[in-house]
């Protein structure tokens, strides 16, 4: 998978998160639960609230909690370490784009020092590059390569591939590979709709100064 499919669905994904953690949230719900609208009115305010554009609402709660720069860079962490190391420096040592930071290791060490940083100072930037990278690793299917996954349980080395036409080999697979060009689409979709939304209502400028819209 690709630049799209990564920071499109990881974005995708923690909207989705965001929403579902909302629905849990029993101070929400309490707040939901007071205002003691009529039947009528309650109606009324959802449709206008949809005409409205608030179908983003969740989008709007997910950018006022969490820097979204830091997200995107988390889903593509792996690559931006992994692929110049393994492709280009230490070709002939690795010849692979999935290393380190492909590893379960390296994604259980930030996680713990991202739960330490929340603990100790209450800030989520390494909690939420931790997540972008667990969904990179998932998208990428690191389980059928159990020895980079579970590196170095199976020997320090990792599996090494043909990389002598990794570029061209990427764009017949975008051409041609379901398995790749489908998830780029819908990444793209979702970095779109993202897009659109901050444009529609002039937050992009504020996204990248700040990682928010607040």
């Amino acid at each position: 998978m690709l630049i799209l499919g990564h920071a499109g669905i990881v974005l995708g994904a923690a909207v989705l998160l965001d929403r579902a953690l909302s629905k849990s949230d029993p101070v929400i719900n309490r707040q939901d639960d007071s205002k003691e609208q009529p039947q009528s009115s309650s109606t009324l305010v959802r449709a206008e609230s949809f005409m409205s554009g608030n179908r983003a609402a969740h989008l709007a709660s997910l950018v006022k909690q969490i820097d979204i720069r830091v997200l995107l860079i988390g889903s593509l962490l792996p690559d931006i370490v992994d692929k110049p190391i393994g492709l280009y420096l230490f070709r002939s040592t690795f010849s692979t784009g999935r290393i380190f930071c492909h590893t379960l290791l390296f994604l259980i060490l930030i996680a713990i020092a991202g739960i330490y940083l929340y603990r100790s100072r209450t800030k989520v930037w390494l909690l939420v590059l931790s997540f972008g990278t667990l969904i990179h690793l998932l998208l990428d299917q690191m389980w059928l390569v159990p020895r980079t996954l579970l590196w170095p349980v199976y020997g320090f080395h990792f599996p090494p591939e043909d990389v002598s036409e990794w570029g061209r080999q990427m764009l017949h697979a975008l051409r041609m590979d379901p398995g790749t060009y489908i998830p780029e689409i819908i990444g793209g979709v979702i970095l779109a709709w993202f897009i659109w939304t901050l444009a529609r209502d002039n937050k992009v400028y504020a996204l990248v100064k700040n990682g928010g819209v607040l």
